[in-house]
């Protein structure tokens, strides 16, 4: 087993900004954090802030097909979604592999050590199953390993076209590939997956309902029952109140929120992760809360859809646990998220401090692990996994910064050094296997432009 002790002038640890730390590793491990401590001629050096992984808890990989490409015109979430659709359409195993590879591996160079991805892209565009009815996913699985990036797959359950005051309506033809017919068709689905995944390392498998709209009411108890019957420990995601047309729908049609339709469907739980939770009324809230749910924010996705400022503070405060996700991959940069957890409160409340720095840490780390159903990571402490990343403090955007604040101020562009599962994947800001992620992009582009 591989042993290597890292030296760092200023660490975030548990128990707060700490200098002269070394963090010695075996294999996959953190064994030993000492402070305090002066630098061994055999300790490999890691400059700046020695932060712990930074999990992404909901992204959606074939999004990042439209950065820049959906901005040149008035519309909403709804009509983006169109747009979305028809990428959706044209992805194959193939191409899927090579745009996640890149998105990965882009998150990767940001600080990101673990991410969930929100699955629902199963089968061909006309709807039918593939000769390997895994093959969508295992094209994600291969991606994170090429990228080195820890994959939590969210295997979704889709089944309607959306909901109404009249009622679910049909899906349309851009949706049939999302969707297994039925909870039991799913539920056999999702537990063939776990059988392929196995143990593999660096993979975790959890569950998902797209959302009120897609999962109709009946059938979201049934999920509940199917998870269960799976896994109850696993992670499970939903869409939830991301926009106002969802909430007016559902209490039309039902006579409750989408919070309650879960809550009755006994979908709200400690593993359950509400993704955005934009729109909630206060008993929305408490319902989370007394579940001690967590939270899914995704502030540059919230705003760049329009989607609006969720109840952040309200949340944590009724006992529910906040992570932070990049969604649609407008920006892939943790600092961004974090910030954005803490300014979106600020500009909602003319109030500044909504959150402490150790709290947005732990939204952006530990408690992103544990939504990502990895209860062993995000922290610099023995017995954890050794996922940490490493920000310079002498960069433009840095210099100057106290060690305890540096996620005001870094970018992405300032991750230095990328360690998972005790490898080193990022060094000096580039990808230690991959090479340049631009060439990366370029080639996934090139086969999926023509028809974009």
């Amino acid at each position: 087993m591989s042993s290597t002790t890292y030296f760092a002038e200023h660490a975030l640890l548990p128990a707060g900004a700490a200098v002269g730390v070394r963090v010695h590793v075996e294999g996959d491990r953190i064994t030993e954090v000492s402070t305090n401590q002066h630098l061994h001629h055999d300790d490999v050096v890691l400059p700046g802030v020695l932060l712990p992984g930074l999990a992404n808890t909901h992204s959606h990989a074939f999004h990042r097909a439209l950065r820049g490409r959906s901005q040149g015109s008035h519309g909403s979430f709804w009509t983006w979604r169109q747009q979305m659709y028809d990428v959706a359409l044209r992805l194959s195993p193939d191409t899927y592999l090579a745009l996640a590879r890149a998105t990965y591996a882009e998150m990767v160079l940001s600080g990101m050590t673990a991410v969930g991805e929100f699955h629902y892209v199963h089968h061909t565009p006309v709807g039918r199953p593939y000769a390997d009815p895994h093959a969508m996913g295992e094209a994600l699985v291969h991606a994170a390993s090429d990228a080195g990036i820890r994959l939590t797959l969210l295997d979704t359950l889709y089944l309607t076209g959306g909901l109404t005051g009249e009622g679910h309506v049909p899906l349309e033809e851009e949706q049939r590939r999302f969707t297994d017919g039925s909870v039991d068709a799913w539920a056999a689905r999702l537990a063939g997956r776990r059988e392929v995944l196995g143990s593999r390392p660096g993979v975790t498998l959890g569950a998902a309902v797209h959302s009120v709209r897609a999962v109709p009411r009946e059938d979201l108890r049934a999920a509940a029952t199917a998870v269960d019957a799976v896994d109850a420990g696993m992670p499970v995601h939903v869409h939830l109140s991301e926009q106002p047309a969802e909430n007016v729908a559902t209490s039309v049609h039902y006579g409750r929120t989408p919070t309650e339709l879960l809550d009755e469907a006994g979908l709200l739980r400690p593993t359950l992760t509400a993704v955005h939770a934009t729109h909630l009324t206060e008993r929305d809230i408490a319902l989370l809360g007394d579940a001690e749910t967590m939270a899914s924010f995704c502030p540059t996705t919230e705003r760049d859809l329009a989607d609006g400022i969720g109840p952040a503070r309200a949340l944590a405060d009724a006992g529910a646990h906040l992570t932070l996700g990049s969604d649609q991959h407008a920006v892939i940069d943790p600092f961004e998220e974090i910030r954005g957890l803490e300014m979106h409160e600020r500009l909602a409340t003319n109030e500044r401090g909504r959150f402490s720095p150790e709290e947005l840490l732990d939204a952006a780390s530990v408690d992103g692990y544990r939504s990502l159903g990895v209860e062993d990571g995000g922290a610099i402490a023995p017995g954890r996994l050794a996922d940490f990343v490493a920000v310079r403090d002498d960069t433009v955007r840095t210099m100057g910064a106290r060690p305890a604040q540096i996620l005001y101020c870094a970018t992405a562009a300032d991750v230095d050094t990328v360690v998972v599962g005790g490898h080193v994947v990022v060094d000096r800001g580039e990808h230690v296997r991959l090479g340049p992620v631009g060439p990366l992009y370029r080639d996934a582009f090139d086969l999926l432009r023509d028809d974009l």
